[in-house]
C-alpha cells in the first residue's frame, strides 16, 4: 500500500476512533463520505439520511463531505477496501470496465421511465450489483441526477436534430471515454475528447462547436457561451450509494434493514427534487437567452435506432449477454 493510502487509512481510523469515543450509545458507528461540496445533492441526501436515521437507531454516522477523505474515485476504492463503509460516488470503470454500463445510451429517455428503471427496488440496482459484488461492493441505491443534452456554443447557428445528417461538420466535446466518442461519432458529429475542467474554455474559444452530456444545471452555468440546448436525453446520469460488501454482510439484520429503508425513503424523495431542479435550471437557461429545443418523436426514434444498432452490441461484448439481457428486460427494450 502506498504512502497516500497509508495516510488515508490513518485519518479514517482516527476519525472512527473519535466517533466511537464520543458516542456511548451507538451500537454501530460508520463513516459516510463523498467528494462533493455542500452545495451538491450528495450533501442534502446525506443530511436527510442522518436525520431520518435518528439518534435512537443505535447507528451513528461519522460524516465526511467535500472530499476530505479523498475524491470520488479514491472513495470508490476505499469502499472496495472496506476503509470507508459507505460512500456516495460514481462507478469507477478503472476497477472494472463493465461499469461503463452507466454511460449506455437511451436506456431511458424520460423521467417517468427513468424512475421505473433506476428507482428504489428497481431491477437496474440488481444489474449493477452483479458487477459491484465482484469488487466487494454493494449498492443500496441509485441517486438520480439528470438527463444529458447537446449544447451549441454561440455563433455556430446550427440546431442538429436530424441525426446523423445534421451532425456533419460539428465538433462536439465528449468525455474521454470510448463509449462517448463512439456514440457521437455514430450520431454524425466529430467527437473531441476534452476534460470537463477545460470545456468552458473550449466552447469560449471555439475549439469545439458543441458539448455532449450537459445536464440542465451545467447548461445554466455555461449560459453565457451557449446559444442552444437540444434535449437529446441520450444519457441519464445516476450515482451509486455504495457500501462495503463485507461490512454490509456483517451488519446485524435489523441494522441493515433500517439503513436500507431510510436510504430508499431518501432516494424516493430525491427523484422529485432532481426533476424539479432540472426543469428549474432549463427555465433559467431559457430566460438567460439559451434556446431550448426538444427532439420530435421521429427525431428521437431515429437517434435511438442508431444507438441500439451500434452502441448496445458493443456493450454486450463488454458486459456479456446475461447482464445485457437483464438490462433489456428492465428497460423494456427487446
Amino acid at each position: 500500500m502506498n504512502a497516500f493510502k497509508n495516510l488515508v487509512l490513518s485519518a479514517v481510523s482516527g476519525a472512527a476512533l473519535i466517533a466511537g469515543a464520543t458516542s456511548a450509545t451507538a451500537d454501530e458507528s460508520f463513516i459516510l463520505a463523498h467528494g462533493m461540496n455542500t452545495d451538491h445533492v450528495f450533501h442534502s441526501i446525506s443530511e436527510s439520511f442522518m436525520e431520518k436515521l435518528g439518534d435512537d437507531s443505535g447507528l451513528e454516522v461519522d460524516y465526511h463531505p467535500a472530499g476530505d477523505l479523498g475524491d470520488w474515485t479514491s472513495l470508490f476504492e476505499q469502499s472496495m477496501q472496506g476503509v470507508v463503509p459507505m460512500s456516495l460516488t460514481w462507478g469507477a470503470s478503472d476497477f472494472d470496465q463493465r461499469l461503463d454500463l452507466s454511460w449506455l445510451g437511451y436506456v431511458v429517455s424520460n423521467w417517468e421511465d427513468a424512475k421505473k428503471v433506476y428507482g428504489p427496488g428497481s431491477d437496474m440496482l440488481g444489474i449493477y450489483n452483479d458487477i459491484l459484488h465482484d469488487l466487494d461492493l454493494h449498492a443500496i441505491g441509485l441517486i438520480p441526477t439528470d438527463f444529458g443534452s447537446v449544447v451549441i456554443r454561440k455563433g455556430v447557428g446550427k440546431v442538429p436534430t436530424t441525426l446523423p445528417a445534421d451532425g456533419s461538420g460539428i465538433k462536439i466535446r465528449v468525455p474521454g471515454v470510448a463509449i462517448a466518442v463512439d456514440r457521437f461519432t455514430n450520431l454524425g458529429f466529430s467527437a473531441v475528447p476534452i476534460p470537463l475542467s477545460e470545456v468552458y474554455t473550449a466552447l469560449q474559444l471555439g475549439t469545439v462547436d458543441a458539448r455532449s452530456f450537459s445536464t440542465a444545471v451545467e447548461t445554466y452555468n455555461m449560459r453565457d457561451v451557449l446559444e442552444t440546448n437540444i434535449l437529446t436525453n441520450d444519457y441519464f446520469e445516476t450515482a451509486f450509494w455504495l457500501v462495503s460488501k463485507d461490512w454490509w454482510d456483517d451488519l446485524a439484520e435489523e441494522d441493515a434493514a433500517k439503513i436500507q429503508s431510510v436510504a430508499d425513503e431518501v432516494i424516493e424523495a430525491s427523484w422529485e427534487e432532481a426533476e424539479a431542479k432540472s426543469n428549474e435550471f432549463l427555465a433559467k437557461a431559457e430566460e438567460a437567452g439559451v434556446n431550448i429545443v426538444n427532439l420530435s418523436d421521429a427525431e428521437m426514434e431515429a437517434a435511438k435506432a442508431i444507438i441500439y444498432e451500434t452502441e448496445w452490441p458493443e456493450m454486450e461484448k463488454l458486459v456479456g449477454p446475461e447482464i445485457m439481457g437483464k438490462l433489456r428486460v428492465a428497460a423494456g427494450i427487446e
